[in-house]
């Protein structure tokens, strides 16, 4: 039903993995997202809102696990619009969403449980001179960012930079 991978060049330009690493990762995430249904199903048959047993109701558009792993790995590869992913996977905009906030934390799970998720947060200098053991360069990138102002005046000036734009300079409007 879903995408269908030609070759392993594909295969990598669509998902950054080769084969090899899917597959790698596929039986994880199979094992992740089958306890994820298992709790579901139990939650619902507490509450009483459960209707119908696992696998019942109408079949989705990502009927294996290898579909809805490569859907997930595929829209973090490319980050489409929610229009182009549903196109890509013949669904409408609103069920690629779904399936997206569904299966990524699946992903997270597993690529946690494989020891492959980044360490992100490091609390002291001493836990980054740790984390950095064995490297011999390090590159910040400093690229400056837009973001959304706020709207209030005392945050803004929170916020201000000291930086003027040309603009600005030219005909002598600078914040105080």
């Amino acid at each position: 039903m879903g995408m269908q991978i030609r070759d392993e060049r594909q295969m990598k330009a669509l998902t950054g993995l080769s084969q090899a690493q899917f597959n790698h990762l596929l039986s994880v995430f199979s094992d992740i997202y089958q306890a994820t249904q298992q709790k579901t199903y139990e939650k619902g048959l507490e509450s009483g809102t459960r209707r119908r047993k696992p696998g019942g109701g109408c079949k989705g558009k990502l009927p294996t696990m290898a579909d809805k792993l490569l859907f997930v790995l595929y829209y973090y590869k490319t980050y489409p619009t929610f229009d182009v992913l549903g196109t890509q996977f013949a669904m409408a905009r609103s069920k690629a969403n779904e399936n997206l906030h569904k299966l990524s934390p699946m992903l997270h799970d597993t690529l946690a449980h494989l020891d492959l998720m980044p360490d992100r947060e490091l609390a002291t200098p001493e836990d980054l001179k740790a984390a950095l053991q064995g490297v011999d360069r390090l590159l910040i990138d400093a690229t400056e960012r837009a973001y959304h102002r706020s709207t209030d005046e005392a945050k803004q000036r929170e916020h201000y930079s000291g930086k003027k734009t040309a603009y600005a300079e030219e005909y002598g409007h600078v914040p105080a």
